[in-house]
């Protein structure tokens, strides 16, 4: 296929189309079931303490600790990261790579456990650096391919689609944990049971087999995240242009264009007082947002008494 003209409505769509493949991510993984799949981990534990890199962690202070050093190293390789794409031209390849290193890290989370935690723990690294990572190189091809009277426009038609295309995924998986049996997974018990046990008994098994299968459920939605990020993302990536190739190669000097640029915008910000204070106050609001939207699942399960696993669930279902 030619490559698109700028501005065209086709390769406008496509770029906008990455946004229903990758928020799968965040809502699903980061906001929802994950939370309370890891919470899932540590039932019976009194303390819901876990042993890793040689010291002893709260379970809520790991997994926050290791969002927190992600978007370290985001921070850090980002500006590198787009300084080489702009200088080699292949933005494209950069933005791939990072699709595929966070779908497969959705995919591996399917193998998340206490006593594989530092493989499982790096899944959880793959999927969060792959998300964030690949929106860098995603945000920045809109200047490419829209003209500013349209960036607007096609920036919000990304954002809806990437609401709806998240949404229906995690209804078909919220329905897998909440009635796993509608899907397949065993949640019958022994026929021993059935005639011998009490009303009692039989109840707390039939409780134990639903909530085993839902975990199940829970294992195999983070395998459908991985697989919708990957395959519809490719729509994208067979539209989007490569880049301009500009046959440069990476020296020591292209990797660090991009601290260089970052810089020098730093001292033109110095001589822009209004923009200043803006920047400062956006990233006060932004974090706390994301702060909020990646521990408050993890808070809402420690800190509220749901009564109850199928109330716990659908609590944290419900409120976020």
């Amino acid at each position: 296929m030619g490559e698109l003209k700028k501005g065209s409505k086709k390769l406008l769509n496509a770029w906008a189309f990455y946004d229903w493949a990758n928020s799968v991510y965040t809502l699903t993984i980061a906001s929802s079931i994950f939370p309370i799949f890891y919470s899932a981990l540590f039932l019976g534990q009194t303390e819901k303490t876990v042993v890793a890199f040689g010291m002893v962690f709260k379970s809520t202070a790991l997994i926050t600790y290791v969002t927190a050093f992600t978007f370290l190293v985001v921070a850090f390789t980002s500006p590198i990261l787009s300084g080489i794409a702009d200088y080699v031209g292949n933005k494209k390849n950069f933005m791939k790579f990072f699709c595929y290193v966070g779908g497969a890290g959705c995919i591996g989370l399917y193998w998340f456990s206490i006593d594989n935690i530092h493989i499982s723990l790096l899944f959880y690294f793959m999927g969060l650096i792959g998300y964030w990572g690949s929106l860098v190189f995603y945000n920045s091809y809109l200047p490419d391919i829209a003209y500013p009277e349209q960036q607007d426009s096609i920036s919000a038609k990304g954002f809806s689609m990437g609401y709806i295309g998240s949404v229906i995924l995690l209804l078909i998986n919220l329905a897998m944990v909440m009635k796993p049996d509608w899907f397949g997974f065993d949640i019958s018990i022994s026929k021993s049971l059935m005639e011998t046990g009490t009303e009692a008994q039989i109840a707390d098994a039939l409780q134990k087999a639903k909530d085993s299968a839902s975990f199940e459920a829970m294992k195999i939605s983070f395998i459908t995240v991985g697989l919708w990020w990957i395959l519809f993302s490719q729509y994208t990536f067979y539209v989007l242009p490569k880049g301009v190739s500009k046959g440069h190669k990476v020296t020591k000097d292209v990797v660090f264009n991009g601290l260089k640029e970052l810089k020098q915008v730093w001292a033109q910000l110095k001589q822009n007082l209004r923009l200043k204070r803006y920047l400062a106050a956006f990233f006060v609001f932004s974090m706390a947002v994301q702060t909020i939207m990646l521990v408050a699942v993890y808070f809402g399960e420690e800190e509220i008494a749901w009564g109850g696993s199928d109330a716990k669930t659908q609590g944290l279902i419900v409120s976020n």
